[in-house]
């Protein structure tokens, strides 16, 4: 342990005199990033904002046009959102399930503290919660547990009177009828998912959404490593957007090379799905721009031997030309670390200069300096494809000293056009609705 102690008091010393950024923030995110060449370093750039919480009278700010309300308070880990037909919202309280992440060695133990520190080391409550806004005034009068004895849930999806939840192991089914406040049914198993028994687990989350007609569900499943350094044996399955039967319990990649896929959504006007998508780590500061593209069936997106199209990644060997002649590239950078999870489709409004556009939760960089992320954007789009640069629409997840209150994660949209946010840092859900809304 004291050995462990030194090596991350070292990471953390060394990364303080890391080098700043070298790619201007305009320069870092739309449909051409600049991309600058790998570095290569003996330890990987930690930057740490220490979790601490929103002091009592402090919240998010929003951008000119929306104000912002505690929808919901007292969570734990609040992680995903689901918004309901009859209005209520659901939001899966949840963390990474005990077992090894996929990451070995020193290297492995101090990741395991720096996310501890991060506010991402807390256990998981494995519960779905209800949230019910009685009186219509923002705020849930109501938050009760909903459905328990879940393992790490993450995704949700209703279609008919079936709830779908993407636990790390596994979609289930329960049935749900409009207005319960409890389920207790047992959920049946659907299909398995990469995560079960003792194998190595290291991107855990599993989102879900359901397609339009509600015959299939798409899954988002994260790889099982960095850059495949476990073996691609491990991948099976992973790094991947699964789509599946629910009522064959049959499932297939609809495509793959995505490194975390994580935030799913259908643009509107083109009703193609897209996806929020962290890339990898280790090749500098500002390398490799997370990103929001569209996910074409069978599409191939270059994870591990390639970032960004087919820009070779120099730490993958063997090399496969053959699957780097495919490579598509991602259609909008988002910045490098910034950890993009929750994604949803707005019809936006007076904030937006009545733009539509993807609503994206930056969960915040732990390996950058200085940090990035930690905040809520919005991207345009325009006949179904992103147009115009990334907005800003809450901030001050990052105090003055660096330290931070909280962390975005979840995004859902309601009825009326609000936006919900979980903050799991924060242990809340907020709303941000247009400043006029009573």
């Amino acid at each position: 342990m004291r050995a462990l102690a030194l090596v991350i008091a070292f990471v953390l010393a060394t990364s303080a005199c890391a080098v700043g950024q070298s790619v201007a923030p305009e320069a870092r995110t739309g449909p051409d990033p600049m991309l600058p060449p790998p570095e290569r370093n003996l330890f990987p750039t930690v930057r740490i904002a220490p979790a601490t919480g929103w002091p009592a009278d402090a919240a998010p700010i929003p951008a000119a046009g929306l104000r912002v309300t505690r929808f919901a308070t007292g969570l734990q880990h609040p992680r995903w959102l689901l918004v309901l037909p009859n209005g209520d919202v659901l939001v899966a309280e949840s963390n990474a399930p005990p077992g090894k992440s996929g990451v070995k060695g020193i290297k492995g133990k101090v990741m395991g503290s720096v996310m501890k520190r991060a506010g991402a080391g807390v256990p998981s409550a494995d519960r779905i919660t209800l949230l019910r806004d009685v009186d219509g005034d923002g705020i849930a009068e109501i938050a009760r547990p909903f459905l328990t004895g879940l393992h790490s849930p993450f995704g949700m999806a209703l279609i008919g009177d079936s709830l779908y939840v993407a636990n790390a192991d596994a979609l289930v089914v329960v049935p749900y009828r409009a207005g319960d406040t409890r389920i207790t049914a047992q959920p049946r198993r659907v299909v398995a998912l990469p995560g079960k028994g003792d194998e190595l687990n290291h991107h855990w989350t599993k989102s879900l959404i359901p397609s339009a007609d509600g015959r299939l569900l798409y899954v988002g499943v994260g790889s099982n490593s960095n850059v495949g350094e476990n073996g691609m044996a491990v991948e099976t399955n992973r790094a991947a957007v699964l789509e599946v039967n629910p009522v064959a319990g049959t499932m297939r990649v609809f495509a793959s090379g995505l490194r975390n896929p994580v935030g799913l959504g259908f643009a509107p006007r083109s009703g193609a799905l897209w996806a929020v998508v962290n890339e990898r780590d280790e090749l500098g500061n500002d390398l490799v721009p997370d990103y929001l593209t569209e996910v074409r069936e069978g599409g191939f997106y270059g994870w591990p031997y390639s970032y960004y199209g087919q820009n070779l990644d120099p730490r993958v060997k063997p090399l496969q030309p053959d699957l780097v002649a495919k490579a598509i590239k991602p259609d909008y950078a988002l910045g490098s670390h910034v950890a993009p999870l929750g994604l949803a489709f707005s019809p936006g409004g007076v904030w937006s200069g009545g733009r539509a556009g993807a609503v994206i939760g930056l969960h915040g960089s732990w390996n950058r300096r200085p940090a990035t992320g930690y905040e809520v954007v919005f991207v345009p789009f325009s006949d179904g494809r992103p147009a115009g640069p990334m907005q800003s629409l809450l901030t001050g997840f990052l105090d003055a000293d660096g330290n931070a209150r909280g962390r975005p994660v979840g995004i859902a949209v309601q009825a009326d056009g609000a936006i919900l946010v979980a903050d799991d840092v924060g242990n809340a859900v907020w709303r941000a609705a247009p400043a006029r809304d009573p």
